[in-house]
């Protein structure tokens, strides 16, 4: 049985990831701030291989305490090693304000919960890959490449991300590959909690705009994260976009 980490893995992105790899028949470790989140989560797939545990993976005494939890789980389990890595935990809200009324007490939540957060669950998984060659995949953003205004300390963020995928790939490599994933416009409210669940609610220009035609769904970077695991063992150190095409369209005022 394989088995994953997935941070933030409780709602959005990376709950669309955890039920993915649990259908193909991984174990999956689901981490997340939010307790409530993460016990709906485990009601919704008991009895399958899940591990849900609470923890802010931007502090390092927390990610210190979730690797004894998977280690003792996974014995339990009969499974070895670590597989994969799905580093996907962070402000997921983008805009951050004007730039000249950030203060450095937010600039750093956001990369803590991003890149710091990046930094130490690779740190404490990679003896685990090293096991059985295994991956890490970052969910960063097309917010790497484009932006849009008072977002500098998310766009900062997730360039880190990208870079921190090259720079581990060269080091980590050949025994564990490390790719990012980098989403566009992704509706992530059925994926929510019960209490903030919705329904999507786009107007016919939200979805023209997109080359293919609608916005993504976590299904859509779920797909991307198989592919990066199970069919792309020559791929490393890339930042793979899913975004519908919209970064390859020109806009400009008529």
């Amino acid at each position: 049985m394989r088995t994953a980490m997935v941070t933030g893995g409780a709602q959005g992105i990376g709950r669309g990831v955890v039920e993915r790899l649990l259908g193909e028949g991984w174990a999956v470790m689901a981490i997340d701030l939010d307790r409530v989140a993460l016990r709906e989560l485990a009601d919704a797939h008991a009895p399958r291989p899940l591990l849900t545990h609470q923890a802010d993976v931007g502090d390092e005494a927390a990610v210190a305490e979730l690797f004894p939890a998977y280690a003792a789980w996974h014995k339990e389990i009969g499974a070895d090693g670590l597989d994969l890595l799905v580093s996907n935990a962070g402000i997921a809200d983008p805009v951050s304000g004007p730039i000249e009324k950030l203060s450095l007490t937010d600039w750093r939540r956001w990369q803590d919960s991003h890149v710091t957060g990046g930094f130490l669950m690779t740190r404490g998984a990679v003896p685990l890959l090293r096991e059985g060659g295994g991956s890490i995949l970052f969910i960063a953003s097309t917010r790497a490449f484009q932006s849009e205004p008072d977002t500098e300390a998310y766009a900062t963020a997730k360039g880190g991300l990208v870079a921190l995928t090259h720079a581990l790939a060269v080091s980590l490599g050949p025994d564990i590959r490390v790719n990012a994933i980098c989403p566009g416009w992704i509706e992530t409210g059925p994926w929510q909690k019960s209490s903030v669940r919705s329904e999507p609610e786009q107007r016919p220009i939200d979805r023209k705009q997109h080359p293919v035609g609608r916005v993504g769904t976590p299904d859509d970077i779920a797909n991307a994260v198989l592919y990066l695991t199970d069919h792309a063992g020559f791929t490393t150190g890339q930042a793979l976009v899913i975004d519908g095409g919209m970064s390859r369209r020109m806009i400009y005022a008529d």
